[in-house]
This record gives structure tokens, sequence and C-alpha cells, in this order.
């Protein structure tokens, strides 16, 4: 018997609800001026220009440098080279931290309590994120205590904070676009289907970067409150 067999959450676990909460944000940013739908086939792929002031970016590299350290991919040893940059969690109790995040809620429309703590990432030359999902994966050993604790991954979103000399773009890999990093450019995308399930064609790489160093944040949101 497999351990997704003895799972008590199936694959599709919380299909209705991401379904909900894809429908909702959906309907929000088509009708929101400022967001400009990528046109993709097979992926709800959003991008809002001037999210974030310089200002707001260079405060948030600072907050990055201050708590990054090895990043970590679940099950994976940051030795296995699948993910080389450094990441931390930002203080969310920071008065800064707060307003983005609120920021972030509003754009989306979506409560805050289904929203993980905003994360910080710096790539530095050489490193890099290789193709993944941000979707969690049934039959793997985090499955069952990341769906109990707030379930499934609805969105992500993505902030580009800095210029880049050279390489860190985000390549979603199967859809054949590459995108270099601009300041204060919000990426967002939907992780699963117009029907709730998971979506393979998300799959997304940070490319390594070869010049200078590349800052962002991320946040993401589940379909149940998050804990």
């Amino acid at each position: 018997m497999t351990s997704e067999a003895k799972s008590k959450y199936p694959a599709n676990y919380g299909q209705s609800r991401l379904k909900r909460v894809g429908d909702a944000v959906r309907q929000r940013l088509e009708a929101n001026p400022e967001a400009y739908k990528v046109p993709v086939d097979g992926v709800e792929l959003f991008a809002v220009g001037d999210f974030m002031s310089p200002a707001e970016c260079a405060k948030m590299c600072e907050l990055i440098d201050a708590t990054a350290r090895p990043s970590q991919v679940f099950d994976l040893d940051y030795s296995d080279g699948y993910r080389t940059s450094y990441s931390g969690d930002v203080d969310p109790y920071d008065p800064f931290v707060k307003k983005i995040n609120r920021r972030i809620d509003d754009l989306m429309d979506i409560d805050s309590a289904f929203g993980e703590n905003i994360q910080g990432q710096r790539y530095l030359p050489g490193q890099e994120f290789k193709p993944h999902h941000d979707w969690f994966h049934p039959n793997t050993s985090y499955w069952d205590s990341e769906i109990g604790r707030g379930g499934q991954r609805s969105y992500t979103t993505m902030v580009f904070l800095n210029e880049v000399e050279a390489g860190g773009t985000t390549d979603f890999v199967d859809l054949g676009i590459s995108l270099a990093p601009k300041p204060g450019v919000l990426l967002a995308w939907n992780n699963t289907d117009a029907n709730g399930l998971v979506n393979h064609k998300t799959l997304h790489a940070g490319r390594p970067v070869i010049a200078g160093a590349k800052y962002i944040i991320t946040k993401w949101y589940r379909a149940e409150s998050w804990v």
C-alpha cells in the first residue's frame, strides 16, 4: 500500500474550495485595470507593474539580507542542489511587512487567514531553483502535514525587488516563457485549473543568476485557513 493510499487526504482534497478561490480571484484580477493577464495557454498568470515602489523594494531587500538562510524544499536538503538560494520569512509583525502583506491580500481579495507568511529569497551568482510546482504533491513525506494545516496551495504571488545584471529569469518551462526580473512587478498565478485540480503546467524555475543578485518575495495562499 502506498503512502498516498494510507493518507486520509485524497489527491483532490479541497477541490471545490480551490475552484471557488480560483473563480473569485480570476474575476477580481480580470476586472482590475492594473492587472495584465499574460496571454498563455493552460495557466492563469497575471502581472501587476509598480506594485512596490523602489524605496519599498530596497527596504525589503534589507530585511531579506537580515533573515536569509539556506533554502529548504520540504523533504530535500540544501546540499541536493535543487534550490540553492537563501531565503527566510520576513517578520510578519513588522509594520512595513504588514503593509505589504495587506496590499497583496487586497489585490487578490483573499482573506489574510488563508495566506502564508511572506518569504524573502536571495539568489547570488550560480544559485537557482530548479523546475518545481508550488502545490503539494500527494505521496510525499509532507503531504498529510501540509494539507492538514491549511490545505492545498491555491495562488502564488511573487514580487521582483531588483534589477539583475544577468540571468535570474523566472521560466514557466511547459509554457515556453521566460520572465526577466523587473523591480516592483508582481506576478500571480493560479496553481489549479478551472476545475480546482492542481495544474501541472504551472511548472516553473528560478534560473541561475549569472551576475549580480536577485531578490524576490513570495506569498502563497491556501484553500483553507493556514496555521
